[in-house]
């Protein structure tokens, strides 16, 4: 058991592994012999602090199972060197991708860990000679390290900024084309696409409308859940948390904005098997 994901107060998620992958996943494990719906995401999929996460919703409704690949804090790199869940994709009746940040995934100018895409591995000798006047050894994770390297000088950012963007429409356009079958892509956060600006504190950080265009025509379908200001008021509502974890689950979406993305989901997969 990982101490990551069980807390006193908080959430038993019954992490589990799949096949020969060495990922950490939601449980309780389920089958994959039957046709299923693959979920990959990162915190928001995996339902951190929801007791009832936007898969599970489906599943109830649909029927069909609905399998919680979802990482706590994971990026595109999970499911796109995995070959496991690669190979788990192509078996999936079909396939929903959480968009997630490019922050936290290995680009030009720093590598994150392979499965906990948010620990911050070390920073290439391009970042290095950029910011001569930082001390990446400080860094054990990407979201600390981006924030720092913005304050240190915006302008010297913007560089990084782009790497990240231009990496992160690399590694989706790879995704959805080693998945041979349909495909979902997901947006789930408080803010619309259009509305998200340079700052590391949105979520999913750095990603835009127009990123967005460049990959959306390679899926089947696109689906875009916005948090309605009744929902961010709800917040933690329902949520199950130890104390110590109150500042981090008053960041994340909500359980009505769980109920939301499955309401949205539920008839575009239902037209899909």
């Amino acid at each position: 058991m990982s101490f990551d994901v069980l807390s006193p107060g908080g959430l038993d998620y019954l992490p589990c592994r799949y096949g020969n992958s060495k990922v950490l996943f939601r449980g309780p494990r389920r089958s994959l012999d039957q046709p299923f719906v693959a979920f990959f995401g990162g915190t928001t999929t995996y339902g951190k602090f929801i007791q009832t996460p936007f898969p599970d919703m489906v599943e109830a409704s649909l029927g069909t199972t609905c399998v919680n690949f979802g990482s706590l804090n994971g990026g595109v790199d999970v499911f796109a060197t995995d070959p496991y869940l690669r190979e788990e994709s192509i078996m999936a009746a079909a396939t929903v991708i959480q968009i997630t940040s490019p922050r936290n995934m290995s680009n030009r100018f720093y590598r994150v860990h392979p499965r906990r895409n948010d620990r911050f591995v070390e920073a290439s000798a391009l970042l290095r000679a950029i910011y001569r006047d930082v001390d990446f050894a400080e860094f054990n994770f990407t979201n600390h390290m981006l924030q720092r390297l913005q304050l240190v000088s915006p302008d010297r950012f913007q560089p990084v900024l782009e790497e990240l963007r231009t990496a992160w429409n690399a590694r989706m356009r790879l995704v959805l084309s080693q998945i041979p079958g349909k495909t979902i892509l997901l947006w789930a956060s408080d803010t619309a696409p259009e509305d998200m600006d340079d700052s590391i504190e949105s979520e999913p950080a750095f990603v835009t409308r127009d990123m967005l265009k460049t990959v959306i025509p390679m899926a089947t379908e696109y689906v875009e859940v916005v948090a309605s200001p009744e929902a961010i008021e709800a917040s933690t509502d329902g949520m199950v948390f130890s104390e110590m974890d109150a500042p981090m689950a008053r960041q994340m979406l909500g359980p009505q904005v769980h109920r939301d993305i499955a309401t949205a989901l539920g008839p575009v997969l239902k037209s899909m098997l």
